[in-house]
């Protein structure tokens, strides 16, 4: 039974997603539904499932040592903090878009833009070449 539609994240990082059959809503505490079935749904091996912890610091080292994927993976991390960036420096500048290379990470075709990310270093520090 897919919940496809709206979701909605409170400040508190808690989660209500809402579909033509129901919403769920989960936060760190609790798990509510709007019937009784979406809260019991039985979960296969291909279904793809939060990952648990309690303490992401403690879960990174634990991940370093065991070579586990962490929670909290960098990449995920690095791309939501680049949508963000790339709002903001479309915010400044105005814009309704920005034509982003998630490749080159690059923002194509807009110097004044692409000159937004990154910000000057403080001498004697350089931004390194490749």
């Amino acid at each position: 039974m897919p919940l496809r539609g709206k979701e909605r994240t409170n400040p508190k990082g808690a989660k209500k997603r809402e579909g033509a059959d129901g919403w769920v809503y989960a936060d760190r505490s609790q798990n509510k539904a709007s019937s009784e079935e979406l809260l019991n749904l039985e979960f296969s091996d291909s279904d793809q499932l939060a990952y648990h912890s309690e303490d992401h610091y403690k879960n990174f080292i634990d991940c370093i040592i065991s070579g586990a994927e962490p929670a909290a993976p960098i990449e995920v991390a690095h791309r939501s903090t680049t949508i963000c960036h790339l709002a903001n420096i479309g915010m400044r500048l105005g814009r309704r878009s920005i034509q982003w290379n998630p490749e080159t990470e690059m923002i194509q075709g807009d110097v004044g833009a692409a000159d937004m990310l990154r910000q000057p270093y403080r001498s004697p520090w350089k931004y390194p070449t490749v």
